[in-house]
C-alpha cells in the first residue's frame, strides 16, 4: 500500500457507483484509541410473550404466527409499497411523480428472541440464505416486479423496531437509487472490457491482500477500497453470479459461513451486539440478461471508536461528500485479527 494513503487526505473513486469518499487519516492515526466501553450482552428470553415476530404469538393486525422452527416469512402488515394501487403519472413542469407498487416481506431468522445471525450456527444461516434464494425467485417472477431488496437493520441506533432476529424483503417496480447507479456501472465496465466489474476488482484485491478480513473456497470478505462506514465490509462470490440463485448447495453454506465469520468478528470489536445495516445488491428482475452484474452483500455499522460512539453523516458529509478517518486497510486488519 502506498505509504500516502495512509498518511495524506485524499478522495476514493467508489467503482460501483462512480462517486467519491473522502479519507482524511492524518485525523487519526489509532482510531480506537479512545475508551472503548465495556457494555454488557442484552440479556433477552428465547421467546417473549410480547414479541410481534415471536412464534405463536399475534401480530397487530390480529394475525397469529405459526409456531415456526427455524425461518418465518409473512407480508409486512405496515408495508411501505402497496401491492394493489393505482398507476398514475405526473409530469406538470419540474413537478414530476409516477406510481410505485410492490411486495414488502418481513423474514424471521429463527424463533429464538434472543439470538442474532452472529449468535445462529452456520447450518441455521443456510436456511436464511435458502429462504432469500426462494423469495427473490417468487417475487422476481411477478411481471410488475423489476427488483427484489434483502436487507437487515440491526439494533435500534439502525432504526429496528424490534429486537427479535429479522430482515426484510421489497420488492418493487422500479430500480432503487443506488441500484440504478451500480447497474450503470457494472454495465460500462462490461460493455467496454468484456468482463465483470467486481470480479476483476476482487482479483485485484486478492492480490494486494491489503483489505481482505475472510475467505473460504467459494466467497470472499473484504473492506472496499472506497469504504464509507469505519467498519463496512462486504462479502463477494468468487465466481462470476449475477443473483444468489445461482449458488450451488455447498455455495449457500459457503456464504452463510463468511455472513457468520463478519458478524462474530463484529460483536468481538466493540464487545456488544454489533449494529449494522446490511443488504444484498443483485441482479434486476427485468427480463433481461444482466450479463453485467455480480451479486454482493454489503454491511454497514455505525460504531466508530466503541460500543457507545456512533459516526453520524453529519455536516459536511450532508453536503458535501462522505468522509472518514480510520482507513480502510486498518479497519480491514483490526477485524482480521478477530476472527
Amino acid at each position: 500500500m502506498r505509504t500516502e494513503l495512509q498518511d495524506y487526505s485524499h478522495k476514493r473513486l467508489n467503482i460501483l457507483t462512480g462517486e467519491w469518499v473522502l479519507v482524511s487519516p492524518h485525523r487519526s492515526k489509532r482510531p480506537w484509541q479512545g475508551q472503548n466501553e465495556k457494555i454488557s450482552k442484552e440479556e433477552r428470553p428465547s421467546h417473549d410473550e410480547n414479541c410481534f415476530l415471536c412464534a405463536g404469538n399475534e401480530r397487530i393486525n390480529g394475525e397469529r404466527n405459526p409456531d415456526y422452527k427455524d425461518v418465518f416469512v409473512f407480508t409486512n402488515d405496515f408495508a411501505a409499497l402497496q401491492k394493489e394501487s393505482k398507476d398514475f403519472k405526473l409530469d406538470d413542469g419540474l413537478f414530476q411523480a409516477q406510481s410505485e407498487t410492490g411486495i414488502c416481506k418481513v423474514i424471521c431468522f429463527s424463533p429464538d428472541h434472543s439470538k442474532s445471525l452472529a449468535d445462529m450456527e452456520v447450518n441455521e444461516i443456510n436456511k436464511v440464505v435458502k429462504v432469500w434464494q426462494k423469495e427473490y425467485l417468487k417475487l422476481g417472477a411477478i411481471d410488475t416486479i423489476k427488483y427484489v431488496q434483502i436487507f437487515e437493520n440491526k439494533g435500534s441506533v439502525m432504526g429496528c423496531s424490534n429486537p427479535h432476529p429479522h430482515g426484510q424483503i421489497w420488492s418493487h417496480s422500479t430500480l432503487s437509487n443506488e441500484v440504478l447507479k451500480k447497474d450503470k456501472q457494472q454495465k460500462n465496465y462490461y460493455i467496454n472490457n468484456n468482463r465483470s466489474l467486481l470480479v476483476d476488482y476482487l482479483a485485484q484485491e486478492i492480490k494486494a491482500e491489503e483489505r481482505i478480513i475472510y475467505q473460504n473456497k467459494d466467497f470472499i470478505v473484504l473492506t472496499p477500497f472506497w469504504a464509507i462506514w469505519p467498519f463496512e465490509t462486504m462479502i463477494v462470490p468468487k465466481k462470476k453470479q449475477s443473483d444468489i440463485t445461482h449458488m450451488s448447495s455447498n455455495e449457500t453454506v459457503a456464504f452463510a459461513d463468511a455472513i457468520s465469520a463478519i458478524t462474530r468478528a463484529y460483536d468481538k470489536l466493540f464487545q456488544c451486539s454489533f449494529p449494522y445495516s446490511s443488504g444484498i445488491h443483485q441482479a434486476p428482475t427485468d427480463g433481461k440478461t444482466n450479463e453485467h452484474w455480480q451479486w454482493h452483500m454489503s454491511f454497514y455499522p455505525p460504531l466508530l471508536r466503541s460500543a457507545t460512539v456512533k459516526k453520524f453523516m453529519v455536516g459536511y458529509e450532508m453536503f458535501g461528500t462522505p468522509q472518514r478517518d480510520i482507513t480502510a486497510e486498518l479497519a480491514s486488519r483490526k477485524l482480521k485479527d478477530l476472527i
